[in-house]
């Protein structure tokens, strides 16, 4: 693991708590230092600061942020939903204000590290891709592909939302499923972008995306799936 963070004294009390609780950690204190650091030793989760001098955290999460690449939990004083639905929406896996409660780092962390051996092991068991009609999905590089056109890279939350659709073709969902679907969403936050992460995903999906608005109800993905 790898924390980052421009607070020294907050650096080091989250680094020493994650090495107490059996977690191999290493820190940076800026964009600089972490590319350092991760060029060294390349981390399998990185707890990454929002506001630090220099490279920002969220163009930092923008600029590592890529399939295969490692697990990212934002850390913040500005706690506002705007900004947390803004870094999960970049990218990030899971987002908390500061200040926060190391164990509750610490239990998010685990979370996210759970997830996402679930993932890898689902993309293992299930192989590489999930069809549904002229479309597909590579679960491993998260990306979707309409035939004849380029691949279309998927950020986190529209990977999960999709993947919700594709496990429960031809159902309707509410948000609450979705949500629920996703496995470790932040539904006070998510609920409310939702609507926005779908519209995201539609346009990826090109014309005649698959998936239906139900009013009053929520959504539905209204073709069969292959691969699952």
């Amino acid at each position: 693991m790898l924390v980052v963070d421009d607070d020294n004294d907050l650096r080091t009390l989250i680094t020493d708590f994650l090495r107490q609780n059996g977690l191999s950690v290493e820190s940076a204190e800026d964009a600089v230092a972490m590319d350092a650091a991760i060029a060294a030793k390349r981390p399998d989760l990185i707890v990454l600061d929002l506001m630090m001098p220099g490279e920002d955290g969220l163009s930092v999460l923008r600029r590592i942020r890529k399939p295969g690449g490692p697990a990212i939990i934002m850390l913040s004083a500005m706690g506002e939903d705007t900004d947390r639905i803004i870094g999960l929406e970049v990218g990030a896996d899971d987002y908390l204000p500061k200040p926060c409660n190391p164990r509750e780092l610490l239990a998010r962390i685990r979370a996210v590290l759970r997830r996402k051996a679930e993932e890898a092991g689902a993309a293992n068991g299930s192989g590489q891709q999930r069809r549904f009609g002229a479309w597909a999905l590579d679960v491993v590089q998260r990306e979707v592909r309409r035939a004849g056109t380029a691949p279309a890279p998927l950020t986190d939350a529209e990977f999960r939302v999709l993947v919700a659709f594709l496990d429960r073709p031809q159902r309707v969902l509410t948000r609450d499923q979705i949500i629920e679907a996703g496995k470790g969403l932040d539904s006070d936050v998510y609920d409310r972008a939702i609507d926005v992460t779908i519209s995201r995903l539609r346009k990826k999906l090109g014309p005649d995306d698959p998936i239906r608005t139900v009013r009053n109800e929520g959504y539905m993905f209204t073709l069969k799936v292959e691969g699952e």
